[in-house]
């Protein structure tokens, strides 16, 4: 076996391996929207309520990444990771005993959060790119993406099917437990500690490399953009089921549309990976998210018939997590990736930032107006918006201070 193949065959391991954890960690978050009536119904608790502490969930997921980014990228992912999955079983498994907001925020929104976060994309994506040659990089993003698509693919209608058959509590810790799954898969990733003699800002320390990317106009649009995404993607998937009940069909086609949404957007990941090398991110950015715009008003003026939430499902998909390649690529490509980890995190944080406040005025709409149309109408806006966002970003690689003063 030549090393070329040997390392082509490693490069596949490595991504098949990142995938598959990606798979469950977004494979179990993806669904718990499907748990918001089955909880009320069951605890008693307010659509409002489950909402905000799923709404902590989506801020902490993000706060820690850009965290455990630094751990990761100081000390290496695999213990970052195998901790992460450890976390998000144990506060499922906590959650299926809540019967109150507090346990539900404790569970939900921190425990199983943070544990989801470190082992989220921009762990496992600076895991693999510091060991990924510059040419492979985004199709690996792109790759790994897929995974967490397919999670949610093959999540929702398991998870749908369990609460059906067992109740809520039951397919709460069937999550929990498949969060364990993923442990076996971490001894075949990289140390995800970026060599020194391979990256262009090795010799800038972290604290360095933060105060130049927090100045750099191209990093806040990113940032700026990525927060308008979580909204969107938040909202979706925390009231998706609440629109299909307001609309009175049945829970199935709450979690066959959540389970499109994830097929579609498997072949919207890899789409995206592969574009990233051809086309500039920007623009593959700003066409996901007037793309975005465009479904909602067309969803807005259609019949709330099952089909129609399916052909919505399936457009949303196309775009719904393959923001995140382009937007780590153009942070790579920015920057480097020896503290990618650190940097796309706090980039995840601006989007997870946006994500509380989608599932959160969610359930605050649907409880002040009876529907959710006013939050329709702001999430095709900030949509509209973050396209907007993303025709002034700098492709370039940055110079560092150092450099360009030379």
């Amino acid at each position: 076996m030549t090393s070329h193949t040997q390392s082509s065959r490693a490069a596949w391991v490595l991504m098949l391996c990142a995938a598959g954890i990606l798979f469950i960690t977004t494979g179990a978050r993806q669904t718990l929207g499907l748990f918001v009536m089955p909880l009320k119904d069951s605890t008693g608790m307010s659509i409002a309520s489950i909402s905000f502490a799923l709404a902590i969930g989506q801020f902490v997921w993000g706060a820690v990444q850009p965290v455990f980014g630094a751990i990761a990228d100081s000390h290496g992912s695999r213990p970052v990771i195998a901790g992460g999955l450890v976390l998000l079983a144990a506060g499922m498994a906590l959650a299926s005993l809540a019967d109150t907001q507090w346990m539900l925020m404790l569970s939900l929104g921190v425990i199983s959060a943070a544990g989801a976060g470190a082992a989220g994309f921009s762990i496992l994506i600076g895991a693999t790119s510091a060991n990924l040659p510059p040419e492979r990089r985004s199709f690996a993003a792109g790759f790994i993406n897929a995974g967490s698509s397919l999670g949610q693919f093959a999540y929702a209608p398991i998870t749908q099917a369990l609460i059906s058959a067992f109740g809520w509590a039951s397919a709460m810790l069937a999550l929990a437990l498949s969060a364990l799954a993923g442990l076996p898969l971490i001894s075949k990733l990289g140390k995800g500690v970026a060599s020194a003699a391979t990256d262009h800002a090795s010799s800038m320390g972290l604290r360095a490399q933060l105060r130049h990317a927090l100045r750099d106009r191209s990093y806040l649009l990113i940032h700026a953009s990525y927060f308008t995404c979580g909204v969107h993607i938040a909202f979706l998937v925390t009231h998706l089921p609440g629109e299909v009940a307001l609309c009175g069909l049945p829970a199935g086609v709450s979690a066959t549309a959540i389970a499109l949404i994830g097929l579609f957007n498997v072949a919207g990941s890899l789409g995206a990976g592969w574009l990233g090398s051809r086309v500039r991110m920007r623009s593959i950015l700003f066409w996901m998210y007037a793309g975005r715009a465009i479904a909602i008003a067309i969803y807005l003026v259609s019949p709330r018939t099952p089909l129609t939430f399916y052909v919505f499902a399936a457009a949303l998909g196309v775009s719904w997590l393959a923001t995140t390649p382009p937007t780590a690529g153009l942070v790579g490509k920015l920057f480097g990736t020896r503290y990618l980890a650190t940097l796309f995190g706090l980039t995840l944080l601006s989007h997870q930032t946006g994500a509380f406040f989608g599932a959160w005025l969610g359930g605050v709409t649907i409880s002040r107006f009876g529907d959710y149309g006013w939050m329709w109408i702001a999430d095709m806006v900030l949509a509209a918006f973050a396209a907007l966002l993303c025709l002034p970003i700098r492709e370039a690689r940055v110079l560092r201070p150092a450099a360009a003063a030379a």
